[in-house]
């Protein structure tokens, strides 16, 4: 037998397209280079994070 669809509330249906927002990504300016970078990210060039020194170098070709 058939049953009728349950009402999807405004707050269940609020929940499910809280994803659907488009956010821009955000850059800051890095204070050693100058360069433009992700926050929280680590500086692939100079292998640095939060002023210290966590990866090699990437050296450029």
């Amino acid at each position: 037998m058939a049953v009728p669809r349950s009402k999807v509330t405004k707050s269940k249906r609020g929940h499910r397209r809280s994803g659907h927002a488009v956010e821009k990504v955000s850059y800051v300016e890095d204070k050693d280079s100058g360069e433009l970078r992700r926050p929280h990210h680590i500086d692939l060039k100079t292998g640095l994070y939060s002023g210290r020194q966590v990866l090699e170098p990437e050296d450029e070709f």
